[in-house]
């Protein structure tokens, strides 16, 4: 079916690159619109701290997301003249439509002020600016502005900067490595316009799909970053095996190679297209939408990739011809006929001879590797890890350094005492302020704030708010130990007449939920890619074993990128070269991500080389023939696909903010050490001392999957 599919391609290859032409350029346009549609919405379905924040916006009008917060620093001020700048900022955000003060005082030095607005996180942040420009105007230049949807405002350029510049070393790289690898031929640009037409198409999928749901501001970084190099891996892996069959026969015809090449290669990319995008689906069992959305969108990037692999590619390399793939002087390092003498294969010829002592020692520096995973601690953010010259974390910067990390994310206690009137009862009052003084005991509570206003009691006299504040940033583990104090300890404690009903929100709670929700999610996610990953795998390789020794291999090299993210970012190694944050916890988000796509892009290695193993073994040759030659031949597109991987994920790295930093170097380091020491060592050395079992599928369970059995063959003797 493949084969004949080809030959309609080659076929109508000018419409097929038209239509190309045109879904992209459509791709293009929606993809300069998407950032409109982006947010940095963490919100968890379901969960305690959700109800505690529909609650606040019910009854006291508060909206998180929507929320501005302005800092101004004084010194030596009357209280008259503090009265004057409450006014006026009272005034200024007048501006803002829908816009009420629910917070105000000046607290060491500093007057801080809580915004509430209607408006969505997207929408609030429009009016960013003209709230500042509005400060101005009232005299007040030294006013800063943050919370949610200033930050939003303030980082949506950032990073639209920072892809830029990821996009710029990434293919510039790209473009050096193809010329290296392909030599000077016209066929080292297919690649990159392979790749351009991938992102451009996968963006404006992406784009309808914001219209429908969430979708993080991290996206687009992290799909046009990760696409780029998954996009050239499949293009340059059919590029070679294109040139190798027509190096191999010279009287074979353009199309007759191409045919040959999608029915071995282009098979190949389906296979890791499906591993791919069967790892990165898991993400959708995350009740989390911004994790949805990752999932979603990264589900792209592969169907995507596949889907011009069958088309897009083999029309491209039928209008370039020989003449378009044969090296112009400078050969490359891919052009040797004699693949069987190059060096992977005398690494191939090495791990043969030595597997034992081969396999002990990679294994031994993938143990020492990955060791450092045991220091690893989670976190659900840090505000310290964002750019600190953007306005809004200037502000963050002046109020933490003044009054402590705590008081931009204050804990939210919510109270319903069941019934209207309750509030300012004299029973009630004697309950509010005990529980304020159960919790100021708390050695990690800097204040607890609570009165009998319009600020902490609702129109209703039903609901009462209290504000908990920290001395940690909302991320680090005291402020979430603070959180399970809080539910565990203080609500049971709670002495409220009636029915009253006590709920924790704030930043500090949603950040414990968020955790909460991701580490019960991934247990889920590891067993659905590991278990659908095998079944794939089983089918294509036809062995018991194969698939099995692929799932460990791709097991160990999570566990390198998990300890190289400690390595950086708690212990500094490399920090100040990599320009990289130092910070005693990452983002929980960011290991729940990690895992299914390096799961997938490890995969593909793994495909691409036993893959050419498994087809030199059909062709009559002994299991250690077979991993010499699938070595000689793949080896060195395997290596350069995952330096130039790891290239466009520099754009990652070397960006302003902590999350993506950590996806980079995690992808990085993985995809590296699995490029080298696992699939150039680790995987012939198991496989040299499987043997025979490597291709042993029992009729039994070939069955079960619908595919033909592959008996156990007799002993080889080993040379």
């Amino acid at each position: 079916m493949l084969l004949k599919w080809t030959r309609v391609v080659v076929r109508n290859r000018i419409p097929v690159v038209g239509i190309w032409v045109v879904v992209s350029l459509f791709g293009l346009a929606a993809g300069l619109n998407l950032n409109s549609h982006l947010t940095t919405s963490v919100t968890i379905p379901g969960s305690a701290s959700q109800e505690a924040d529909q609650l606040l916006a019910k009854h006291f009008n508060e909206n998180t997301e929507g929320t501005f917060t302005v800092l101004m620093k004084f010194k030596k001020t009357t209280d008259a003249q503090v009265q004057i700048y409450k006014e006026k900022v009272v005034t200024a955000s007048l501006v803002i439509p829908t816009s009420h003060i629910f917070q105000q005082r000046a607290l060491a030095g500093v007057l801080f002020t809580s915004i509430g607005t209607s408006f969505s996180l997207i929408d609030a942040a429009q009016y960013t600016e003209r709230f500042r420009q509005a400060l101005d105007d009232q005299g007040l230049t030294d006013a800063l502005v943050t919370g949610p949807p200033a930050i939003e405002h303030d980082v949506a350029p950032v990073l639209d900067s920072d892809l830029r510049w990821g996009q710029i070393l990434a293919i510039v790289l790209a473009l050096l490595l193809l010329l290296l690898v392909l030599g000077a031929c016209l066929a080292m640009f297919v690649p990159l316009v392979f790749a351009a037409a991938t992102i451009s198409l996968a963006l404006g999928i992406i784009y309808i799909m914001a219209h429908k749901m969430l979708m993080v501001l991290y996206i687009p970084n992290i799909i046009e970053l990760i696409g780029l190099g998954l996009a050239i891996d499949y293009s340059l892996l059919i590029v070679h095996r294109f040139r190798r069959e027509l190096m191999d026969d010279e009287v074979i015809s353009v199309d007759e190679a191409i045919a040959k090449t999608m029915t071995t290669a282009g098979r190949t990319v389906i296979l890791s297209g499906l591993s791919v995008s069967i790892g990165i689906a898991t993400l959708l069992l995350v009740p989390v939408p911004f994790v949805h959305s990752l999932g979603a969108a990264g589900i792209v990037i592969p169907i995507v990739s596949v889907l011009a692999a069958l088309t897009l590619q083999p029309s491209m390399l039928s209008i370039l011809g020989r003449r378009g793939v044969t090296p112009y002087k400078f050969q490359g390092l891919m052009a040797r006929k004699d693949l069987m003498s190059g060096m992977w294969a005398r690494i191939g010829r090495f791990v043969i001879r030595r597997p034992i002592s081969v396999l002990l020692a990679a294994l031994a520096a993938l143990a020492l590797m990955a060791s450092s995973v045991l220091w690893l601690h989670v976190t659900p953010s840090s505000l310290t890890a964002i750019p600190q010259n953007l306005e809004s974390a200037q502000a963050l910067k002046i109020v933490t350094e003044r009054a402590g990390h705590g008081i931009i994310t204050p804990n939210e206690i919510v109270i319903d005492l069941g019934a209207p009137h309750l509030a300012r009862t004299p029973e009630v009052s004697r309950a509010r302020l005990a529980f304020s003084d159960l919790i100021q005991k708390s050695h990690e509570v800097l204040l607890v704030s609570t009165d009998e206003t319009a600020t902490y009691i609702d129109p209703t006299e039903q609901y009462i708010r209290m504000f908990v504040v920290g001395r940690h940033d909302f991320g680090a583990a005291e402020s979430q130990n603070l959180v399970h104090q809080i539910r565990e300890n203080f609500i049971p404690r709670a002495n409220f007449p009636g029915d009253a009903k006590i709920y924790l929100g704030g930043a500090p709670a949603q950040g414990v939920d968020l955790v909460s929700h991701l580490l019960k999610s991934f247990p889920w996610i590891v067993l659905l890619a590991l278990g659908m990953a095998y079944i794939v795998l089983l089918r294509a390789f036809r062995s018991v074993f194969l698939p099995l020794k692929a799932i460990l291999m791709d097991l160990t090299s999570i566990a390198v990128a998990y300890g190289a993210l400690v390595l950086v970012f708690r212990f500094g190694m490399g920090s100040s070269i990599l320009g990289t944050y130092r910070l005693d916890q990452i983002e929980a988000w960011v290991l729940v991500f990690l895992f299914p796509v390096l799961f997938g892009l490890s995969m593909d290695y793994e495909v691409f080389i036993v893959s050419r193993m498994r087809e030199a073994k059909l062709h009559g040759a002994t299991n250690n023939e077979a991993i010499v030659e699938g070595l000689a031949h793949t080896g060195g597109v395997v290596t350069a696909a995952a330096i130039i991987l790891v290239g466009a994920l520099g754009g990652l790295v070397n960006g302003h903010f902590a999350g993506l930093q950590e996806i980079g170097i995690g992808l990085a380091f993985g995809i590296l050490i699995d490029a080298t020491i696992i699939r150039g060592l680790l995987l012939p050395s198991t496989m040299v001392l499987l043997g025979r079992w490597n291709w042993w599928l029992p009729a039994g369970l070939a069955r079960i999957v619908n595919v033909k059995a592959s008996p156990l063959e007799d002993r080889e003797t080993r040379p």
